[in-house]
Parts: C-alpha cells; sequence; structure tokens
C-alpha cells in the first residue's frame, strides 16, 4: 500500500514539474492587406531615400575626382619642356641656295682666297681627287731649327704677272702616283688656311706643278668631307675672282 502511495506522490510531482516549465507561446495577431501594404511602402521609401543618399555621395565623389584629373593634366602640361630646333650655324651675307642643310654647296669651279699667300685663285673643286693640291714652281727643301722647310714660286697674279716666293714649314710628306707607267711623286704638304666667299675652313696643300693643268688650285675628298657638297652644274657660287677681291679688300 505504501508503494503505491509513494508512486502516485512521484508520479503528481512530475506532472506539476511539467506544468510549470511550459512555454507560452503568444497569440499571433492577423495582419489585413491594407497594413501589410502600408509596412511594404514604408520599407520601399527607406530603401530609395538611402540609394538616393549613396548615389548623391558618389556623384560628389566623381565631380571631385574630375576635377583633381583636370588639375593633374593642367600641372602635366606645364612641366613639358618646349621643344628646341637644333640651332644651325648660318654665315651672314650668304647665298640661301650655297646651303644644304648644315653643309656648303660648292660649284665645280669656285674663287679661293689662301691666307699665307694673300692671293686668290680660281680653283676645282673636284671629288674624284683625294687630296689638295697648289701649284708651286722651283721647290727647295731646306732645313730650319731641326724641322723640313718648303720655299716655293707661286704666280699669284696668274702666269702674266711675276712670281713670288713664300716659306712654309712642311707638315709631312706624300706620294702621288699618276699613272701605272710613271713613278710616284714625292710631294711636301703645307697648312693653309682658305677662304671660300663667306666661308673659312684649313686644310693641307701639297705643292706640286701644275703648269700643264687649267686651274693653279685643286681642292678634294678630304677638304669637303663633311662640310660641303658639289654640285657639278654650277660655278662661283660663292662669287666670281672680281667680286672675291672686293670682298677681302672691304
Amino acid at each position: 500500500m505504501l508503494r503505491k502511495v509513494f508512486i502516485l506522490a512521484t508520479v503528481s510531482t512530475l506532472v506539476i514539474g511539467c506544468a510549470t516549465n511550459t512555454v507560452k507561446t503568444p497569440p499571433i495577431i492577423p495582419v489585413d492587406a491594407s497594413t501589410l501594404n502600408h509596412e511594404l511602402s514604408q520599407q520601399e521609401s527607406r530603401l530609395i531615400d538611402m540609394i538616393e543618399k549613396v548615389s548623391v555621395e558618389q556623384q560628389s565623389e566623381i565631380i571631385d575626382l574630375t576635377h583633381a584629373i583636370t588639375s593633374l593634366k593642367s600641372s602635366v602640361e606645364h612641366c613639358k619642356p618646349n621643344p628646341q630646333t637644333p640651332s644651325v650655324a648660318v654665315i651672314e651675307d650668304c647665298d640661301a641656295n650655297s646651303i644644304i642643310g648644315e653643309k656648303y654647296v660648292l660649284g665645280e669651279v669656285e674663287h679661293v682666297f689662301i691666307d699665307e699667300l694673300k692671293a686668290s685663285f680660281d680653283t676645282r673643286i673636284d671629288t674624284g681627287a683625294e687630296s689638295s693640291s697648289l701649284d708651286a714652281r722651283n721647290i727647295i727643301l731646306f732645313e730650319r731649327d731641326g724641322d723640313d722647310w718648303v720655299r716655293f714660286d707661286v704666280f699669284t697674279l696668274g702666269e702674266s704677272g711675276p712670281a713670288q716666293t713664300f716659306e712654309s714649314k712642311v707638315e709631312r710628306f706624300v706620294r702621288i702616283k699618276q699613272d701605272a707607267q710613271n713613278k710616284s711623286d714625292r710631294r711636301p704638304v703645307i697648312h693653309a688656311h682658305l677662304r671660300i666667299g663667306q666661308y673659312a675652313a684649313e686644310t693641307d696643300l701639297n705643292l706640286s706643278n701644275r703648269s700643264h693643268l687649267e686651274y693653279p688650285l685643286l681642292l678634294g675628298r678630304k677638304f669637303m668631307k663633311d662640310i660641303a657638297v658639289v654640285d657639278v652644274s654650277q660655278k662661283f657660287i660663292h662669287g666670281s675672282s672680281s667680286t672675291a677681291r672686293f670682298k677681302l679688300t672691304q
């Protein structure tokens, strides 16, 4: 009997405990269609406001970025170096037709003044000859202060006038072979300062008898290298004998 009473008491206690721990679920409030539409409309308005706010902020940032790019382009333009054209030295009073780029144009024949002789000569400009040569007569070699010197005569006024005697230090000797049958000719070489019109240059001249040739002075390729080109269709581009003498007396 006591066992039955104990079992009933235990079951009662368990039932009371379960009843005490049971969670009460709040009642579900029904929502009608108008209330739901109102809530959705409010959420939609909030979303639109947020999107518009973000769009305005992005637009402002885009404008600021555009201004920054424009300012940067302007700074780059100011930093660009001004293009400079290479300067070309042009001698005053020089005929434009006598210059191509940075090179002088020489005719087949030009009038050339030699400073050391204080005389001018009609001169053959010959691209076929390597060296330059001056007509000299009575060539005599001698020694001065241990150096080789040469004494020679030049017809500065032409064959009809008297020859003048000059002396110059010998820079070196060259051997010129005229043809296969003849032996090479050993010639002394002197250094000279030349003027062709307004153009001045230095070159070496070998001395030889050119009485059998038309022109007393010949300028070859070494003289013209890197400084001049030859137009064989023209003569006296830089002035004839009379004009050259007039310029030199100014």
